[in-house]
């Protein structure tokens, strides 16, 4: 049973990027999630290319965090340092052999529901990565946010490709603002 599952919240929680009062519940998740593990290293695990505009979310959160220098929190996946397909193994790998049982959220972009697109979820568990395209890789994590930046359903490679920077970039610093005031929130 992970960590997640231990709390009292919803396995699965959503919000809009535009709704402020959702998001406010998120980052009190965020906040229970880092305490319950506060004596474990907390690693944030970006997932993605900037090869791809819909892709770019997971590297431009672990940009945007990175550069803040948070105290004792392990950022991979940045713009200069991306995890993607075809690293995404050896990385779990080298956090593993690394870091003494590791508390990991993982962060991807995903593909949707048109109603969905502008949400980030919060979920209990590991991500699948890939998922949206039909890849077979490694899941991890003992939590995971994802951020719905396109619809999904027919030529996800193409959406990806085509999904506006704009709502990807919005995103990408809600989510880094939410991680950063909640880790803070814990760690001082």
């Amino acid at each position: 049973m992970s960590l997640f599952s231990l709390l009292t919240a919803p396995e699965k929680m959503r919000a809009h990027i535009d709704d402020y009062s959702a998001k406010a519940k998120l980052e009190t998740r965020l906040v229970d999630l880092f305490a319950h593990a506060r004596k474990r290293p907390a690693v944030i695990l970006c997932i993605g290319t900037d090869r791809s505009t819909g892709d770019a979310l997971g590297p431009l959160i672990g940009t945007h965090l990175s550069r803040l220098n948070l105290p004792k929190l392990h950022v991979y996946g940045t713009l200069d340092e991306p995890v993607h397909a075809q690293n995404l193994g050896e990385n779990i790998k080298f956090i593993q052999n690394s870091l003494v049982n590791p508390f990991i959220i993982a962060i991807d972009a995903c593909l949707g529901r048109i109603d969905s697109v502008g949400c980030i979820t919060l979920a209990d568990g590991p991500i699948k990565p890939g998922a949206g395209v039909h890849k077979e890789l490694p899941e991890v994590g003992e939590a995971h946010i994802t951020g719905i930046v396109n619809v999904g359903g027919f030529m996800e490679f193409m959406v990806l490709q085509n999904t506006r920077l704009n709502l990807v970039w919005r995103m990408s610093e809600n989510i880094s603002s939410l991680i950063t005031r909640s880790y803070l929130s814990v760690v001082h």
